[in-house]
């Protein structure tokens, strides 16, 4: 039943979600970038859920163009009560039946990849969410948006942790503005639908999450650094070394998303991720090097080409919120996910 994720991950996800799961019973939810690495976990969970937990399954209609799934998402896997159909949110989408649920996860997050294709990351988070919403309002459905902690650029310190109240720091050009500017008027959108028209909708902010289930060729560090561990390759570090992030181990990442999509207040926007530690990417290699029990080759190097080099100096979310509307809790220590990770890619990870 389960693709890429670890079957001990969905059961801890589910574990953890509690009676919030019983919410899905009998209800179908649309998934858009349903086979990206978030979307793959959402298709397990509820895979999980249908075979276990829930006495009416949750049916599930999965959207993406496969523009960035690679490989593994490609692979389209047969499971109950899962619709898979090849579309791209940036073209409406007509679908007859009662909708409870929409979930637009669908975008080009790697830096790598919003690069080669700047025009499609902006329609997607645009377009692509203009369309969703107003699917959503047709059906009164509830409508998930998937932001971005970019959206925030780089804060100023006074501001890290950084609330969602923090109105960013980004430029309008500039290698990354595809991804962060459209992203915020992604939450533009949600804003106007919700005030005009009254749909219950709700933002999601994640920071940095990774976990089992990341592509070889996503090309942000943690499969960059498991590719070259693989290969016996040295560790690249761009730039300085010194920029910092918090770390979100995938499990808890779904958790804080499924309590937003269920139970968010409408019309709020949520971080979603983990507080501490904090670290600069020269401590993330003295982390991986404790829990693999050997020491790496490290370069610092320019950032490439295909990389954008305006990088936030800082990243690291105020989850207040959340822990207050949500009762939101990580759980997972950066060792103990990094930990799970790597024993994940020794296996899958051609290296």
């Amino acid at each position: 039943m389960l693709e890429f994720a670890l079957r001990e991950d969905i059961e801890e996800i589910v574990r953890r979600l509690g009676e919030a799961a019983y919410e899905l019973s009998g209800r179908t939810v649309l998934l858009t970038g349903g086979r990206g690495f978030l979307g793959r976990y959402f298709t397990d969970v509820f895979a999980f859920l249908n075979e276990f937990v829930l006495d009416k399954a949750v049916e599930v209609v999965v959207l993406d163009n496969l523009i960035s799934a690679g490989k593994q998402g490609a692979q389209i896997p047969s499971i109950p009560h899962l619709r898979f159909v090849e579309h791209d949110v940036i073209q409406p989408f007509a679908y007859n039946g009662p909708l409870h649920y929409v979930v637009h996860a669908a975008g080009i997050a790697s830096p790598f990849y919003y690069r080669a294709y700047p025009l499609q990351t902006l329609e997607v988070a645009i377009s692509g969410t203009k369309n969703m919403l107003e699917l959503a309002t047709r059906n009164q459905a509830r409508f998930t948006f998937f932001s971005s902690s970019e959206i925030y650029g780089d804060p100023d310190p006074k501001y890290v942790p950084t609330p969602e109240s923090y109105r960013g720091n980004v430029a309008s050009q500039g290698p990354r503005a595809c991804y962060d500017e459209s992203k915020r008027i992604g939450e533009t959108l949600c804003y106007v639908f919700h005030n005009t028209f009254g749909t219950h909708t709700n933002v999601i902010r994640p920071f940095n999450v990774y976990g089992p289930g990341m592509q070889e060729t996503d090309y942000r560090v943690l499969p960059n650094f498991a590719s070259r561990i693989k290969a016996g390759e040295p560790l690249n570090v761009y730039g300085s070394g010194q920029q910092t992030r918090t770390f979100c181990y995938v499990t808890d990442a779904l958790v804080g998303f499924l309590l937003v999509i269920l139970r968010g207040v409408s019309g709020e926007t949520y971080n979603i991720g983990t507080r501490r530690p904090e670290v600069s990417m020269r401590q993330l290699v003295e982390h991986i090097e404790r829990v693999l029990q050997r020491p790496f080759d490290t370069h610092l190097i320019a950032h490439p080409d295909s990389y954008p080099a305006d990088e936030p100096n800082r990243r690291c979310p105020d989850i207040r919120k959340a822990q207050l509307h949500l009762e939101y809790e990580p759980e997972v220590e950066l060792e103990d996910g990094l930990r799970r990770f790597f024993d994940w890619t020794e296996g899958v990870y051609e290296g």
